[in-house]
């Protein structure tokens, strides 16, 4: 029995995109936790002195190690000239947006990327961080606050076809770097929903390929997107931005749900660029824990 389980949790870690529709996309979203299934299992193989379990136990854990190892590993000293960045989901319901916006400023990133952003808290965000962050653009519900110049920005129409409300949760600015240009995309992809049948993510599947479609075609070589994509990359449904764009090489960092956080679903990626590491900051008031990223030049 023990030996079968390991096998099976091997395969999945694996062939998990043999796992078809919403059953895998679910199963991409919480791949690590696969881990967990080796760890009850050992005790188990111990206590049955069962050599068959122990080796068999060798399939998973090599599985786990060679996809997420180098996740854990320690992140590289950080090399002059690059960029911090950080993205969170303020939520709209946070009480505290000045405290927010204080404790992401306390990072010094170089960007701040916001989702969830609404009125009267949009304006304390403004206020807030107006001295440290003198460029900023507003599109919708997402906000980008830069130390660097910004120029071309507007809004990015990745709204999902049978959505009739007002929709603004993308947009696209150039940021003018010490190292040149780079066109940074902020993005709030739809929720999903969790079902017996999987994820019920139809919504989120159309926006992420049609952010993917303007990532693409952005003509600036360097691109940088944060945003909370209510996905993880390892989930098929993002392919469209995990093709086309490099993810975190160091930290596993789960963002979501703040309380006990199981899965890293506020992304930072780039194009031209190495996403060097990527953690996550202390809770602010927001259901979403904020995720700062180092990210360097090519």
């Amino acid at each position: 029995m023990t030996a079968g389980v390991a096998v099976c949790t091997a395969l999945l870690l694996a062939f998990h995109r043999a796992v078809p529709g919403g059953p895998g996309s679910l199963l991409e979203s919480f791949l690590p936790w696969l881990g967990v299934v080796v760890v009850v299992l050992l005790p188990l193989g111990a206590a049955r002195r069962s050599a068959l379990a122990l080796i068999a136990l060798l399939l998973p854990v090599a599985a786990w190690t060679y996809r997420f190892g180098p996740l854990l590993l320690p992140a590289p000293e950080p090399r002059a000239g690059g960029l911090v960045v950080v993205q969170h989901n303020v939520s709209d319901e946070n009480t505290d947006p000045a405290g927010t916006a204080r404790a992401l400023a306390r990072a010094e990133p170089g960007l701040i990327a916001l989702q969830e952003l609404v009125e009267p808290a949009r304006t304390v965000y403004e206020r807030t961080l107006a001295r440290d962050y003198p460029y900023r653009t507003v599109r919708g519900t997402v906000g980008l606050w830069s130390k660097h110049p910004l120029s071309g920005a507007r809004p990015l129409d990745i709204r999902p076809r049978g959505v009739t409300e007002e929709w603004e949760r993308g947009l696209r600015a150039v940021a003018h770097t010490p190292r040149g240009e780079v066109a940074v995309y902020v993005a709030h992809l739809p929720s999903v929903r969790v079902g017996l049948s999987g994820l019920a993510s139809s919504r989120r599947d159309e926006s992420a390929r049609l952010l993917g479609d303007a990532v693409a075609a952005e003509p600036t070589r360097r691109v940088v997107l944060l945003g909370d994509l209510n996905g993880t990359v390892h989930d098929r449904a993002l392919a469209p931005l995990t093709d086309e764009l490099n993810a975190a090489r160091r930290g596993l960092s789960p963002s979501f749900p703040a309380a006990f956080p199981v899965a890293r679903i506020d992304q930072v990626m780039a194009r031209a660029a190495t996403v060097e590491s990527l953690r996550t900051l202390d809770a602010t008031g927001s259901d979403h824990l904020p995720v700062l990223a180092r990210i360097t030049w090519e």
